[in-house]
């Protein structure tokens, strides 16, 4: 589904504020993988999922999704594909726009016809039922502006958004991070549901690495734009948040959590 190809991705290259933040990466990702990404700060996670993305573009290897070679895609056609919600809440949805608007615009993304055409009844209706699984009474919300919503509320929609537009990857940029514990645990519990509903490849930064080896299938750590350790399976199991911390001189205290 996702291979990245011995990718390498440097910044200011030639300067004095030069700095490797890709070193010579590989990543294969399979259909329906959940990987979970730690790694203390500038260990390159958000450079990874830019490049991914599109956002950055990179010196040297190749990024393809679903057996297309995307390295050199343009950001906005590589989101038509690719999914991603940023730790800031205030970044997934146009707060001057309804919830109903919002979530008109996902789903559309992906459609052959316009935003006006796109929106029916069979729309609305899934809109309701979906928004209904939040607990957050946005199904009853549906014409309020989302800048009316909180944080955690403007990021369960953000995650909704993203997944209604059926994309073939999801990126999570430490997407729970800005919220307090009671939103954050609630919006874990959906991207779980969501994920495995659509049976959704998924990269997820995190900094919380007891929330990184629960969730999804799959874990890796990175450090220096590489990746030092790659766990799955019954190994992914046995392993503790202290194991890491010991094995890898992990020391920021974020991680801890």
């Amino acid at each position: 589904m996702l291979e990245i190809n011995k990718v390498s991705k440097t910044f200011g290259k030639g300067t004095v504020n030069e700095k490797v933040a890709i070193n010579n990466l590989s990543l294969n990702l399979g259909k329906g993988d959940f990987v979970t990404i730690i790694g203390s700060n500038g260990a390159g996670k958000s450079t990874l999922m830019n490049c991914i993305s599109g956002v950055c573009s990179i010196d040297s290897g190749n990024v393809i999704l679903d057996g297309q070679d995307i390295t050199n895609q343009l950001e906005h056609k590589r989101s038509k594909h690719i999914g991603r919600v940023f730790q800031d809440p205030l970044k997934g949805t146009a707060f001057d726009m309804s919830i109903e608007e919002n979530l008109s615009i996902a789903i559309c993304k992906n459609r052959n016809h316009g935003f006006q055409l796109g929106l029916n009844k069979k729309d609305r209706a899934y809109f309701r039922e979906r928004l209904a699984l939040l607990e957050m009474g946005l199904e009853n919300r549906m014409n309020q502006k989302a800048k009316f919503l909180s944080g955690g509320q403007r990021q369960a929609l953000t995650l909704f958004m993203s997944i209604i537009s059926e994309p073939k990857l999801l990126l999570l940029d430490e997407h729970t991070a800005a919220l307090d514990p009671g939103a954050a645990k609630k919006v874990l519990e959906l991207t779980n549901l969501f994920t495995r509903e659509k049976n959704l490849t998924t990269l997820m930064i995190t900094h919380n690495m007891k929330a990184a080896l629960e969730i999804g299938n799959r874990t890796i750590l990175m450090k220096d734009g590489e990746i030092l350790m790659d766990t799955t399976g019954v190994e992914r199991d046995n392993i503790t948040v202290e194991m890491l911390i010991a094995k890898f001189e992990i020391d920021n205290d974020r991680m801890l959590l």
